[in-house]
């Protein structure tokens, strides 16, 4: 009886089973209640009788005889037999039997049994245990009460390496590293103490005998109780999932390569996000190392290139020293190093493991170690399109395990994909410094003096958006010692744009040299702008993002003389004006269509400007990002005019920093000038009758007049100049002639009449007794022109004041 098995459970325990005694001969010699619940026979009615007689039914003989006989020879026997029921049924109970001796020469059958389904229960959770500890490839772990490890299963030797007895009696965590220790230790403690069981939990259970291997293992953890709530331990099914890990953390390395590199089309960021994402994921130690050409937007060569230049690095800690070389300088590499190897052949370099003196040896002192513990190296070339951009180094120094084949692979599908976006960066940086390049020859190199105005200004290109834009500004010089000042803001960015706005400020230029009025101006561009758009019509030619459908334009010309000021806009933002007592205010112009619509007029208007005015003209970076309202930029702008700084560039420069973002996203032009009035001693004006005596009468005012001035060696072309001027008026124009002469940087002489018809040079023949003043009238003068006003025409001449104090 004592062998009878007294688990939890166990349909076969004392308190379970239903009991019988039979003798040599099978009669029944004993009975338990148990027996009597199951099959319904009291005691009194099979003690005595043989138990094929009583519950045996006729048909399952052959099936009982043979059990009684294998229990005969073995001494015992266990499987399931149909027993016959008081009431005449059929009861199928499952049988142990085993045999009994008493004093050696008594032999008596223990006989215990339980329903089939109970039996068969049992026997399934016995196997499932038994494959727990046996054939089950998730480990086992159960932890006793004071925290050492009762029993492992073989899963768990395999995957420690271990033999399954050694663990019995050791602490929990033992074998582990003290970092992962600490944790099981905790783990498991929390679940005994709590009682609240831990589902799929990651922790690394790295071994002390294998500290070099990274391993990774999910726990599930429940508390042991028996029936009467006795806490017996902690149970732990732990599953070995180091490679899904590995391959779920290359899939997220992967997946930020994505999300991450690549940002900005800024070679040098791309750069350092690279060596960001490498650290700490697959590597200690980062380097971003690309060849000269790339840094410069140019394509590397296929042979083997010079220096590179470091651009992104990265390291784990703080207290871990950086790279030899900072960030964009040259870094010169040994021919016997890895990087050298790679940048040669284009093939990556795996070294698991570096021997101490690795470094020390000659050839290899250009590899740069981050620090002298490093023990695993992975170069990797960046190379895209069939070109070698540069290397990317890869250390481990601080992690133990060294660098596998697998790392290799991953290594060189992050670099593969991080080279497209530097290769896209580096072709943008081409483009944006062709762009620039171009931008900057088309745009005015210096500002030249001005009687008229004082200038400021300041250009801005955007800093994030994809192309340089259109945005320009000019500061022509007119005859009359007048100024024309120009913004315009071509629609597009990059070389296109640029382009488009080189060919608009050489129209403007021919524009103005015509001192056409400044609604004609943009007339005539308006009609260049629609030339352009018919252009790229007729060829087919749209590139994205790019072309020229219009363009805005302001276009002002100021007179010091008269401190008239005339302006038309096309588009553009209205021009601010600050007085000299700090009120400004925004010019009430006609806004106009913005170039290119074609057909519908402009519209030109003067304004008196006092002197020391300051005319602010900017293009629409000035007022704000696109997404802030203009009402509020243009009231932001006239606050910054309204606090002038001082100098004129320093009011130009607080204008800036006031309304300018450090990165703008929109090109930004600033023009600011100050007006000045030419003294009234330095202009003479007479108005003469048509009539053949004007001319001598004009010889007679100019002499005079420069005489007073101290410019007597001008006195004899000048007069002749006048002359023939007033000549012409009398002979061809009819009405009277305005002779003016204005004393600034040249003497300028001027006569006007109410005639359009345009004079003409040409070369008189030696028998032609006329037909020579304007051509000795272009001989004599530096410069002269004739402008066309609504009231007639105004011809011109400028001749320089050489070493005459004005």
């Amino acid at each position: 009886m004592t062998e009878l098995s007294e688990g939890h459970g166990d349909p076969f325990a004392l308190h379970l089973a239903a009991l019988a005694v039979l003798d040599d001969r099978g009669v029944v010699v004993g009975w338990n209640r148990r027996a009597q619940e199951l099959l319904g026979h009291p005691d009194t009615a099979v003690i005595g009788r043989t138990a094929s007689e009583v519950l045996v039914d006729p048909r399952d003989l052959p099936a009982v005889t043979e059990a009684a006989v294998n229990c005969r020879r073995t001494g015992g026997w266990f499987g399931v037999l149909t027993l016959r029921h008081r009431d005449e049924r059929l009861v199928e109970l499952g049988l142990k039997a085993q045999e009994v001796s008493r004093d050696g020469r008594v032999r008596e059958w223990v006989i215990a049994g339980a329903p089939a389904a109970d039996v068969l229960e049992w026997q399934r959770d016995r196997a499932v245990l038994d494959g727990l500890y046996r054939q089950c490839p998730i480990g086992l772990v159960v932890h006793g009460l004071d925290l050492r490890i009762l029993r492992v299963n073989r899963a768990i030797e395999r995957f420690s390496g271990v033999p399954a007895a050694d663990f019995q009696g050791l602490p929990t965590g033992r074998m582990l590293l003290p970092d992962d220790a600490r944790k099981a230790v905790d783990r498991v403690r929390q679940v005994m103490e709590t009682g609240r069981p831990l589902v799929y939990s990651e922790q690394y259970a790295r071994l002390e005998r294998d500290p070099a291997r990274e391993r990774v293992v999910l726990v599930s953890s429940f508390r042991m109780e028996d029936p009467s709530g006795r806490i017996l331990g902690v149970a732990e099914m732990i599953e070995d999932i180091t490679e899904r890990h590995r391959a779920q953390h290359r899939l997220a390395l992967l997946d930020q390569v994505g999300s991450r590199i690549g940002t900005t089309l800024d070679v040098a960021e791309t750069a350092r996000e690279l060596a960001e994402v490498m650290v700490p994921h697959l590597a200690d130690h980062a380097s971003v190392d690309l060849l000269q050409p790339v840094t410069r937007g140019e394509e590397p060569t296929r042979a083997l290139a010079g220096p590179v230049v470091r651009l992104g690095t990265c390291s784990v800690g703080a207290q871990q020293p950086g790279p030899p070389h900072p960030h964009g300088e040259p870094v010169e590499f040994g021919p016997d190093t890895p990087q050298a190897a790679c940048l040669a052949e284009g093939r990556p370099v795996l070294e698991p493991v570096l021997p101490p003196d690795w470094f020390s040896t000659e050839g290899r002192q250009g590899a740069h170690p981050p620090d002298m513990g490093a023990h695993s190296l992975i170069v990797v070339p960046l190379a895209a399109r069939g070109l070698v951009l540069g290397v990317m180094t890869l250390w481990r120094s601080r992690r133990p395990d060294a660098f596998e084949a697998d790392d290799l692979t991953l290594a060189q599908e992050l670099a593969s994909r991080a080279a497209v976006a530097i290769d896209n960066a580096r072709r943008f940086t081409q483009q944006q410094q062709t762009a620039f390049t171009l931008q900057s020859s088309l745009l005015p190199r210096a500002v030249p003096d001005q009687s008229a105005v004082e200038v400021a200004l300041r250009y801005l290109p955007a800093s994030a958006a994809p192309g340089l834009g259109g945005d320009w500004f000019d500061v022509i010089p007119l005859s009359g010692a007048r100024v024309a000042l120009v913004v315009g803001d071509v629609v597009g960015r990059g070389i296109h744009a640029a382009a488009t706005m080189g060919r608009m400020r050489t129209a403007v230029h021919t524009l103005a040299s015509l001192d056409l009025e400044p609604d004609e101006v943009l007339s005539r561009l308006d009609d260049l702008v629609n030339l352009l758009a018919a252009e790229q019509e007729a060829v087919g030619e749209r590139p994205v993002g790019e072309q020229v459908v219009g363009a805005t334009c302001l276009y002002a010309v100021y007179d010091p003389v008269s401190g008239r000021c005339s302006v038309a806009r096309a588009g553009h933002p209205p021009p601010a004006v600050s007085a000299q007592d700090g009120q400004v205010a925004l010019l009430d112009l006609p806004a106009g269509p913005p170039l290119g619509l074609g057909g519908l007029p402009f519209e030109t208007r003067d304004v008196e400007l006092a002197e020391g005015s300051l005319l602010c003209l900017y293009t629409n970076g000035i007022i704000g990002e696109r997404h802030i309202d203009v009402d509020v930029g243009l009231t932001k702008l006239c606050a910054a005019l309204t606090r002038p700084a001082g100098t004129l560039e320093r009011t130009c420069q607080a204008v800036v920093d006031a309304l300018v973002p450090s990165r703008p996203s929109d090109d930004v032009v600033l023009l600011i000038a100050r007006t000045r009035m030419l003294p009234p001693d330095n202009v003479a004006s007479w108005r003469l009758p048509a009539e053949p005596a004007s001319a001598a009468r004009a010889r007679a005012l100019t002499s005079a007049k420069l005489t007073e001035w101290g410019l007597e060696h001008l006195a004899f072309t000048t007069e002749l100049i006048a002359s023939e001027l007033v000549t012409n008026v009398y002979r061809y124009a009819g009405g009277p002639a305005t002779l003016r002469l204005i004393r600034e940087r040249c003497l300028v002489c001027e006569v006007s009449d109410t005639s359009h018809t345009s004079p003409h040079l040409r070369r008189a023949r030696t028998t032609d007794e006329g037909g020579r003043g304007l051509f000795l009238v272009a001989q004599m003068a530096e410069r002269w022109g004739t402008r066309y006003t609504r009231e007639g025409k105004t011809v011109w001449t400028e001749q320089l004041l050489t070493g005459t104090p004005v």
